[in-house]
């Protein structure tokens, strides 16, 4: 069941996308170098996450998703208070790890972390 971008928005963050899961290693294509707030909605194809101030979201497809963590930094960056959810998947024949902050609580972070796992399969 596919949602519309403006029916499931809600606000969150992005902490930047990894090499080989290594914070040093950037990966800098498709707009994904730059990291900040935002909205992130999803669907059954994909997450999706727009950065404030920008028109295009970043795309990550569930089928090239190949593993769901969480962690408490990400590319260098601590969340003390906040969960990250870390995507592990494959693109341009790399391994990546992008991580967001989805939820205001361990609770909420969890029930994404569910919904989204459930899309992935």
């Amino acid at each position: 069941m596919a949602t519309s971008e403006t029916d499931h928005q809600h606000k969150g963050h992005y902490l930047g996308t990894e090499i080989d899961e290594t914070w040093w290693k950037r990966y800098r294509k498709n707009k994904f170098f730059a990291r900040g707030n935002g909205e992130y909605w999803f669907d059954d194809k994909a997450f999706y996450f727009r950065r404030y101030l920008t028109k295009q979201p970043l795309i990550i497809p569930f089928a090239n998703v190949t593993e769901l963590k969480t962690g408490k930094s990400h590319a260098g960056r601590w969340q003390w208070r906040s969960v990250v959810v870390k995507f592990i998947w494959q693109q341009d024949g790399l391994s990546l790890s992008s991580g967001f902050v989805v939820g205001r609580d361990q609770q909420e972070t969890e029930r994404v972390m569910n919904q989204i796992r459930h899309l992935i399969g």
